[in-house]
């Protein structure tokens, strides 16, 4: 009878730990009036897909743990008490790039003055292709338009999310396909790419002194020193190179974490094989600006390598990311390597 009892027991242990790993129910809530589809996981907010003409390209914000913590910056949107407010154009989780023909997309924002918008691109939302939420993961494809001042299309971007969670992790496999219209488009290299993703006060690093950063257009932005209580974060990349030195290296997989409210938070971003330029640079910041930019050699590497990849009339390529927010523990240089393993088959 103990016997039995035991067996009953384990069992039941089992299926517990069994189902505390097991992928979440992913669902969607659609709000035309406020140009946003929220994802939720397992009932719980993860983040949101906004798409307003009030900000120049479509973002992903904010980005939330399964345990709840932010792990994003509010400023511009939901600015909060002891953050930056630099660099307005980095919001939540987004991807453009800084010298498309001649044009910035990636540094865009309110706080250009009217008379240098025309050196600016935008990505304009155009449809909701599909939502598709199920039991273990949920997809959501979009379509948007890379344009000029004045509305001239340079490129057409179809995007496929697909998010997924667990327990204790959020994860967001982005593809996106970009396709020439009228003539050549060239990208030419340029520091400021591709996806990228600002992070909460508390994941930056601690900082000692201020700095001034120049876009490609010549603007400048101080960041200044502050209060570095609470700033806990730090790089890691797969080449084993920390802090600040990752800026301009080159790797699979790249992490910043570090600890919010006294518990352990991550942010894993992995390329994929089959992107231009893999792998990627990583134009990561100590401030909290983190990106991979597969497509900035020249000046990612000092020079020492060139890429200048352009697309003709008519032809795509297609970038894959996959995004991992991880809580309750920093995942192991292992675990990163084998998640980036099973990313490079998809």
């Amino acid at each position: 009878m103990n016997f039995i009892k035991y067996i009953s027991i384990s069992i039941v242990s089992l299926f517990s730990f069994t189902s505390l790993f097991a992928q979440k129910q992913v669902a969607f809530v659609q709000n035309e009036k406020e140009q946003k589809i929220d994802v939720m996981i397992d009932g719980k907010f993860f983040t949101a897909y906004l798409y307003g003409n009030k900000i120049d390209k479509p973002v992903l914000f904010p980005l939330v743990t399964a345990s709840g913590i932010t792990v994003t910056r509010g400023f511009p949107l939901a600015t909060r008490a002891n953050e930056r407010t630099d660099h307005p154009h980095h919001i939540g989780m987004w991807f453009n790039y800084g010298d498309v023909n001649g044009l910035d997309f990636w540094n865009n924002s309110d706080a250009i003055k009217a008379e240098d918008k025309p050196k600016y691109g935008s990505i304009r939302h155009q449809k909701i292709v599909a939502v598709k939420p199920g039991q273990h993961n949920g997809e959501l494809e979009v379509s948007s338009n890379w344009v000029d001042i004045n509305g001239k299309i340079l490129i057409k971007e179809t995007t496929i999310l697909l998010f997924s969670g667990d327990a204790n992790s959020r994860t967001i496999d982005r593809t996106t396909t970009l396709t020439a219209q009228e003539g050549k488009v060239s990208f030419k290299d340029n520091k400021e790419g591709v996806l990228g993703i600002r992070v909460t006060r508390e994941l930056e690093m601690p900082s000692q002194k201020a700095e001034t950063f120049t876009d490609a257009q010549g603007l400048t932005t101080k960041v200044a020193v502050l209060n570095n209580e609470g700033v806990t974060g730090n790089f890691l990349s797969s080449e084993g190179i920390t802090g600040n030195e990752v800026w301009g290296t080159r790797g699979t997989w790249c992490m910043m974490y570090g600890k919010k409210n006294g518990e352990a938070i991550a942010i894993s971003i992995i390329d994929h094989p089959k992107n231009p330029g893999y792998p990627t640079y990583w134009h990561a910041r100590g401030y909290g600006l983190f990106a991979a930019n597969t497509l900035g050699q020249e000046v990612l590497s000092g020079g020492k390598e060139k890429l200048n990849f352009s697309l003709d009339a008519g032809k795509s390529v297609t970038f894959k990311y996959r995004v991992i927010v991880t809580d309750g523990s920093t995942p192991s240089k292992e675990t990163l390597n084998k998640a980036a393993e099973s990313f490079a088959k998809k």
